[in-house]
C-alpha cells in the first residue's frame, strides 16, 4: 500500500468521524406517536344502561373521524334512531400547526380510545397531546369555559433569575396574538421559551382572549418558576416550555421541520466533506506528480 492510498483512507475515516459526531449530536426529531400521547382523560360517573356504549357512539366517532383530515375543529351530534334511544354530541379540536393528516390520525386514535378510557361513560373527554375528542350524552350539565380541567408543571425551575420575565413577555405575545390567530392557534418564543395556546375554534375572538388571559393566570400561580407547564381549561389550553439551548427549530412542537433540517444540515455535512477528500487526493495526485 503506498502512501497516498494510506492517506486517502485516513481523510474517509475522519469524514465519517465527524459525519457520525454530527448526528449523534443532532435534535431528535418529534415522532408522529408523540401527538397520540395521552394528556389527560374526563370521564362521567354515570354510566350507559347495560355497561355498553350505544351505536350513536361509534357513528358519532366515525363523524368525527370523516372530517378530520380537512378540517381542525367540528362538531356535531348523532340523533337517536330505531336502534337507540340515546342523542349524543360530539367535538374534536386538533392543534393548530397539525397538518390534515395528522389531524386525521390524532382524531382517529382518540374516539378508539373513548371505550378504553373510560367505559361505558355518558361522557368522556380525551386530550392527547395533538388534539381534543369528546362526547356526551344529550342534556350531559356543562361546566363554565373558563373551568380548570387539568394541569402539569415541570419539574426544577427555569435556572436564570429572569426566566419568569421572559415567559410572561411570551405569555403576553400569546395574549396578544389572539385577535389575528387562525383557528385560534397561536404559538410565539422569546429567548428560549416557547409557548402555545388553541381555542376551541367556535369561540368568538372576544371569548378566546378572555380564555388565554385566564390560563395564563392559572399557570403562572400553578406551575410558579417551573421550567415547563400546561393548563386545560374547558375551551382552551396553554403550554410553555424553556429551552436552555434555544428554541428548536419550528418551535419544538413537531419534528417534522426539525427532522428536515437535521437532515439539510447532515447532508451538507457529508457533501463537504466528500468534496475536501476530493480536493485533498487531487492535490496529492499534483504533488507526486512534481515528485517525479
Amino acid at each position: 500500500m503506498d502512501i497516498w492510498t494510506r492517506r486517502l483512507q485516513l481523510l474517509s475515516a475522519a469524514a465519517a468521524a465527524v459525519f457520525l459526531l454530527l448526528l449523534l449530536h443532532a435534535p431528535p426529531p418529534v415522532s408522529c406517536a408523540d401527538l397520540d400521547a395521552l394528556i389527560y382523560k374526563g370521564c362521567a360517573n354515570q354510566s350507559f344502561p347495560g355497561g355498553a356504549l350505544p351505536p350513536t357512539v361509534a357513528a358519532l366517532s366515525s363523524a368525527l373521524s370523516g372530517q378530520a383530515g380537512s378540517t381542525k375543529f367540528y362538531k356535531t351530534s348523532s340523533p337517536s334512531t330505531a336502534g337507540s334511544s340515546t342523542s349524543v354530541f360530539g367535538l374534536f379540536q386538533c392543534r393548530g400547526d397539525l397538518s390534515g393528516s395528522d389531524c386525521a390520525s390524532c382524531v382517529s386514535h382518540a374516539t378508539s380510545s373513548w371505550r378504553d378510557v373510560c367505559g361505558a361513560s355518558v361522557a368522556a373527554r380525551v386530550q392527547l397531546a395533538g388534539c381534543l375528542a369528546l362526547y356526551e350524552v344529550s342534556g350531559f350539565p356543562q361546566v363554565s369555559g373558563v373551568q380548570m380541567l387539568f394541569k402539569t408543571c415541570g419539574t426544577g425551575s427555569g435556572g436564570a433569575g429572569d426566566f419568569e420575565m421572559r415567559r410572561d413577555t411570551a405569555f403576553a405575545a400569546l395574549e396578544g396574538g389572539v385577535a389575528t390567530s387562525t383557528g385560534g392557534f397561536v404559538a410565539t418564543s422569546y429567548q428560549a421559551v416557547y409557548a402555545m395556546a388553541q381555542c376551541e375554534g367556535d369561540l368568538s375572538t372576544g371569548d378566546c382572549g378572555q380564555c388565554v388571559t385566564q390560563a395564563v393566570q392559572h399557570v403562572e400561580v400553578e406551575c410558579g418558576g417551573a421550567p415547563s407547564g400546561q393548563v386545560y381549561l374547558d375551551k382552551c389550553y396553554i403550554s410553555y416550555s424553556y429551552y436552555p439551548h434555544g428554541v428548536p427549530h419550528g418551535g419544538g412542537t413537531g419534528g417534522q421541520q426539525t427532522s428536515k433540517t437535521v437532515a439539510i444540515v447532515l447532508g451538507g455535512a457529508v457533501g463537504v466533506g466528500f468534496l475536501v477528500i476530493c480536493l485533498l487526493f487531487a492535490r496529492s495526485l499534483t504533488k507526486k506528480k512534481d515528485d517525479y
